[in-house]
């Protein structure tokens, strides 16, 4: 059964915008009163939010597919729909997002940072806020647009202040267990440890966090074993403690060559950019399992060649408990100074993000298609408009294209080369496709029409008056001319006949 998940994929969709409403207020002696319809409300956001009282991604592996709220519609009497209720994801401290990709997102490293990761989706307008001094009774309603849908990746990296790194089997779980009040499985078998456990040390007045990683073993930079999956969990640790055994009975290894290999793997693992590398950090040695009589005399075989390194030495047993009190003061020295340095150090400069609108609003990018070039238009603007249109609603359609001849899509399309007739879509895919017709662009306001219409979408042919008046006169005089015409043939006949009946 699983227990720890450090590594999920959500898929998230946040609520949808409430349409908006169309409504025409009436009282007594007053039919029309003028528009009241109300607008919708936002949907719900997706949350993730860093909480230290969350240890694992467990909850998100059973359950990945998450949503918010939808918002309400808009309702007459300028009642606006309810917003959408948001969804707060709590995670562990020290959790990376990222997108489908694998772009980071954010590093939600302090309690009680928050993140909205999929936005919801904006209300529509009712009429009464479309309303303007040249558009009195609006016959339409904005709809509201869908929330952020998609995939985020989430991987948990421990906050702790020590790491414990080691072969498998080299007692990290016991000495964690030792000087803490952690209980992970213990075992004499190698890779007992299948997630980081963490611990709480006391030392003096000093109190730290400690990780037991799982073991590592030659390759696991590279993918052996399980230490590829785990080494994450030591990017964020203050110092390093190398747990190593002194009574193996595995042939070829001593503690020496552990240390070389665990240091190599260290070493071969990339850290993010701005992190102190691992083997900068400070290190510690612990010679563990001295209460057997053969581990004691071999750790103080090699305990000169591993302080001619460098390294502080300390002889430990977790059953015996010897030598664990130097070991957690020496780490609470550690994590003392390394607290002060980072207390006293200029606090870094706030980054405040200030939205700026793009260079440009929309673009246009010219495709081939079988028919003819196909005009697609690109943008934030044109995309949600589209989504906001009620394309069941004539007016609707001509806001939308007073819209677009505002932004300037007209005058873009005229100078890539567009001509009436042309295919235009919005959006990327499928989009939305429209036979182009630059007609489209006079402003609607200035039109009188009923509600919920538009003259410029009436494709009808039917004459006017005034034309089939001059129809009507035009056939009129043409009759009269073929009359005309008739009646002069009808004379010169007539003559031809006299002059021969004269002769």
């Amino acid at each position: 059964m699983v227990t720890f998940v450090d590594r999920v994929t959500l898929h998230l969709r946040a609520g949808k915008g409430g349409n908006g409403c169309v409504s025409v207020r009436r009282e007594k002696f007053k039919p029309l009163a003028g528009p009241d319809g109300g607008n919708g409300g936002h949907g719900g956001d997706v949350v993730l939010v860093a909480d230290p009282q969350v240890t694992t991604l467990l909850s998100y592996h059973h359950s990945p597919h998450r949503h918010a709220g939808n918002g309400g519609f808009g309702m007459g009497d300028h009642r606006s729909g309810a917003a959408g209720e948001s969804l707060e994801l709590p995670v562990p401290v020290g959790t990376v997002v990222k997108d489908a990709a694998g772009q980071t997102l954010a590093d939600l490293i302090t309690p009680g940072m928050r993140l909205v990761v999929a936005p919801g989706g904006q209300g529509g307008l009712g009429n009464a806020a479309l309303a303007s001094p040249k558009r009195k009774a609006p016959g339409f309603a904005l709809l509201g647009t869908p929330g952020w849908e998609g995939d985020v990746q989430l991987e948990l990296k421990t906050v702790a202040d020590v790491a414990l790194v080691g072969y498998p089997s080299a007692g990290k779980s016991s000495l964690i267990a030792a000087i803490s009040a952690a209980r992970p499985k213990i075992a004499d078998y190698p890779f007992t440890t299948l997630h980081p456990n963490l611990g709480v040390v006391e030392a003096g007045d000093v109190r730290f966090t400690v990780a037991d990683v799982p073991g590592l073993i030659e390759g696991a930079s590279e993918g052996r074993g399980l230490g590829l999956e785990f080494l994450r969990h030591v990017e964020r640790c203050t110092a390093l403690v190398h747990v190593l055994d002194c009574a193996t009975l595995e042939p070829g290894r001593d503690p020496l060559s552990d240390l070389d290999v665990i240091l190599a793997e260290l070493a071969a693992y990339p850290v993010p950019d701005g992190q102190v590398p691992l083997l900068e950090r400070p290190q510690l040695v612990a010679l563990n399992k001295v209460d057997v009589p053969e581990a004691r005399d071999l750790a103080d075989l090699v305990r000169p060649d591993i302080e001619a390194r460098g390294f502080r030495v300390f002889e430990i047993s977790a059953v015996s408990r010897a030598g664990l009190r130097p070991l957690t003061f020496a780490l609470a020295e550690i994590v003392a100074a390394h607290r002060a340095a980072a207390a006293a150090a200029p606090a870094p400069e706030r980054v405040v993000i200030r939205p700026r609108g793009a260079e440009r609003d929309f673009e246009v990018r010219i495709e081939g298609g079988t028919y003819g070039n196909v005009y697609r238009i690109l943008g934030a603007k044109p995309v949600r408009w589209v989504q906001q249109t009620d394309f069941q609603n004539e007016e609707a359609v001509g806001f939308l294209a007073d819209r677009l001849e505002k932004l300037g899509v007209e005058d873009e399309l005229f100078r890539v080369g567009a001509t009436a007739g042309s295919t235009v879509v919005i959006g990327e895919g499928d989009g939305i496709v429209f036979d182009w017709h630059p007609s489209l662009s006079s402003a609607a306001e200035l039109m009188t029409a009923p509600r919920g219409t538009d003259p410029r979408l009436d494709l009808s042919t039917r004459r006017t008056s005034s034309q089939r008046r001059e129809r009507y006169h035009e056939r009129m005089d043409a009759k009269a001319e073929a009359r005309a015409e008739l009646e002069a043939e009808r004379l010169a006949g007539r003559r031809d006949e006299e002059d021969r009946d004269d002769r």
